[in-house]
């Protein structure tokens, strides 16, 4: 089961018991994959159609558990996809339609259903807790969540601009920042922040799947600060023995060219101490002089002898003395 699959499933598990929320998830669900047919008669009857089974059977628990209605349920192979499934969650009676109609907010003042299923006003999700179950059920019908193991993308399809502006407004009510992408001829909210969708996968009530986001995040991050560490060690050891090699390429350059005899004494031991400890720190060296010195002493006589030797390849040649 992929990361998103996981969450949808943990979702579809998640009861809550005030009426109003379930009927605000209720809405989102409608919002996103509902559908309303009109008789001759002018008797409304209600359906969703989705392939995923979590989605119907969420649904169905909830018009039971807010209206307990009669409902009908079938399962049809899909035409476009081997092996998937259409499940069609339908109410034929028309009042029980109107009912659900009015009580998620779907009719406008007139009594006519709002364009695309967009909410009418917001006293659907006045509540906190109402707006979390319109995100859960619009993240359970329309959404996805990338395996965090790979990168982190969290994302609602809308149909319009106007649900996507709406949905957005409710996420971000909770503190993240929600983007919308227009894709092809659809609307995406997205978060793209792996901290942002811990915090829209705690607003939901995906605490399961959040914790196992949570060990994710830990452990790339563990994994890349010690790969900074090693890259950043990698990179100093790397420019000491640099430093080294072309130090000694310059003593070994100073004594073929005019010997330590011409150097100062203190030049001279710590070329010969360079010599014979090409391995050794700064540090290391300047303890091992006749007179130690610290680490910037070593430093600035290995500089000055580096200028001799630069000196005596432009073909100068002077006595030098400390």
């Amino acid at each position: 089961m992929s990361f998103s699959s996981g969450v949808k499933e943990e979702l579809s598990r998640h009861q809550t018991m005030a009426r109003h929320c379930q009927i605000a998830e209720i809405a989102a669900i409608i919002s996103m994959c509902g559908g309303v047919s009109i008789s001759e008669k002018e008797n409304y009857s209600l359906k969703i159609q989705t392939e995923n089974v979590y989605v119907a059977r969420k649904y169905f628990t909830l018009l039971k558990k807010a209206f307990n209605i009669d409902i009908e349920v079938s399962i049809r192979q899909s035409t476009f996809s081997k092996g998937s499934r259409i499940y069609t969650v339908a109410v034929l009676d028309h009042q029980a339609a109107i009912r659900i109609l009015k009580a998620a907010r779907l009719f406008n003042q007139d009594m006519e259903i709002e364009e695309q299923f967009s909410i009418s006003d917001n006293l659907v999700i006045q509540k906190t807790c109402c707006r979390r179950a319109f995100i859960r059920g619009a993240f359970l019908t329309a959404g996805s969540i990338s395996d965090p193991q790979k990168f982190y993308h969290f994302e609602i399809v809308c149909a319009t601009i106007q649900k996507a502006v709406q949905l957005q407004a409710i996420m971000n009510g909770f503190g993240v920042d929600a983007k919308i992408v227009q894709r092809k001829k659809h609307f995406v909210v997205y978060l793209k922040e792996g901290s942002q969708i811990v915090d829209i996968l705690n607003v939901m009530g995906a605490h399961v799947s959040l914790m196992e986001l949570e060990n994710v995040r830990i452990l790339k991050e563990m994994r890349n600060s010690v790969n900074r560490k090693v890259n950043c060690e990698t990179a100093n050891i790397h420019k000491t023995v640099s430093a080294a090699v072309r130090q000694i390429e310059d003593i070994r350059y100073i004594q073929q060219k005019i010997g330590f005899e011409q150097l100062s004494e203190g030049l001279a031991e710590i070329a010969r101490l360079r010599l014979e400890q090409p391995e050794a720190t700064l540090k290391e060296l300047g303890m091992m002089l006749s007179a130690p010195v610290g680490k910037s002493g070593v430093n600035h006589r290995l500089r000055k002898l580096s200028d001799i030797a630069e000196k005596l390849r432009d073909n100068e040649e002077e006595k030098y003395y400390d």
